[in-house]
């Protein structure tokens, strides 16, 4: 195999793999060492950036931007999927705050300029556009989650507060987790506190109301 036919091989894996994440999805080089040579790598990255197919949001981070029909325009990285990133890249363990929670779910209808994670790395900010994306470094509470929506939505529920429960807050909850995702979650958060796991069951649980 030739030296450019290799290259464009690693080019089409690389954006294989970025379009099966779907729009949103933030990403480092690290993200795709197994397909080729870190040269090789670097350079699709650069290449898709020129052409407008992704995004550089932070030094070494980038995104598969988002694109609103409605509005007719891409919109800002997803603060969640570029924090996730950022660990991965840094083998960081993380877990949103209880306000940073809170608004990925949809139940804080204010737009924080600030989102804040806890992290077993080093307490870092980045500047992600306009907002600051900030790490604390601190013990993890109830971490050890196989899906991210698990980790989100316990640490929602612990910042409403059980006595906040209502069924719209069931509703929007049940909305926010892909259903495809429900029975996974709904079986990766048995271990959290009984009344969290409790609501977890009522948001995941089938409908039978056709």
């Amino acid at each position: 195999m030739t030296h450019k036919s290799s290259s464009q091989s690693v080019d089409k894996k690389v954006v294989a793999r970025i379009y099966g994440k779907g729009r949103g999805w933030a990403f480092s080089p690290s993200d795709f060492v197994d397909l080729g040579s870190r040269e090789a790598i670097y350079t699709a990255l650069h290449r898709l950036e020129r052409k407008g197919t992704i995004r550089r949001v932070l030094r070494g981070i980038y995104d598969y931007p988002r694109y609103s029909e409605l509005l007719r325009e891409t919109l800002g990285p997803d603060i969640d999927e570029v924090a996730r990133a950022l660990a991965r890249k840094s083998g960081w363990r993380i877990q949103p705050s209880g306000a940073a929670a809170l608004n990925l779910v949809g139940l804080s209808t204010q737009v924080p300029g600030r989102f804040v994670y806890r992290s077993d790395g080093p307490s870092r900010s980045f500047e992600v556009g306009k907002t600051t994306l900030a790490f604390r470094q601190g013990a993890l509470k109830e971490a050890g989650f196989r899906y991210p929506e698990s980790g989100v939505i316990v640490q929602a529920l612990k910042a409403l507060g059980e006595d906040r429960i209502t069924d719209d807050t069931i509703e929007q909850l049940r909305a926010w987790v892909p259903e495809v995702r429900r029975a996974a979650v709904e079986k990766d958060t048995r271990k959290a506190t009984g009344w969290v796991y409790a609501t977890v069951r009522r948001i995941c649980e089938e409908r039978t109301d056709g």
